[in-house]
């Protein structure tokens, strides 16, 4: 089995910050803490699990980004308990917005023809989407992202969950249909 190279790490955790990113910003609501959260999973990779063959990276990665997201909502569940009055003080949201299918730098050639309304209103469906993956259950939402966004099958994801294959199929099914009813009701169709 050959093992990664300073390189094709280096590849990979570029590749994937974007999307860890994003998954982590959507478990944990706070910018900061989701970019430290991922910035300390990609330490731990590279530290510890560097010299791991390439194609074992992407699962050890994700498993120790779910570890360290389980950290700091421990962390900070303890700390609320003992600082309770001070939860007033937290981090506050400017209303920055983070686009959940924003994948590219630029335009696409179909937005480039696209009216003004038409891309209002896929920004719009954007926001609503990703408002209802944030609304998800925590373990609905990570199964969700893992499958979906991630697009890592049924195995790799109940590894990187810790959980059977089939608790995965249940909380991604689940999933689907809660952000299939949601958008039905606004009007939007799947």
């Amino acid at each position: 089995m050959q093992l990664a190279t300073e390189q094709e790490l280096s590849d990979f955790l570029k590749n994937t910050e974007k999307r860890a990113f994003k998954r982590t910003l959507y478990h944990v609501r706070d910018e900061e803490a989701a970019l430290d959260i991922m910035q300390d999973s990609m330490i731990k990779l590279a530290t510890h699990y560097g010299d791991k063959p390439p194609a074992e990276l992407p699962l050890l990665f994700q498993r120790i980004l779910s570890n360290t997201m389980l950290d700091w909502f421990r962390r900070r569940k303890t700390r609320n308990a003992l600082f309770s009055n001070l939860s007033d003080f937290g981090a506050s949201n400017d209303g920055d917005d983070f686009d959940l299918l924003e994948t590219f730098n630029g335009a696409s050639e179909s937005e480039l023809g696209e009216s003004a309304e038409d891309q209002i209103r896929r920004k719009q469906i954007f926001l609503q989407i990703e408002s209802d993956i944030q609304d998800l259950p925590p373990r609905q939402r990570e199964a969700f992202l893992l499958r979906y966004w991630e697009e890592m099958d049924v195995a790799e994801t109940a590894a990187a969950m810790g959980c059977t294959e089939g608790s995965v199929k249940t909380h991604c099914s689940r999933a689907v249909h809660a952000l299939s009813r949601s958008l039905r009701a606004k009007g939007i169709k799947p």
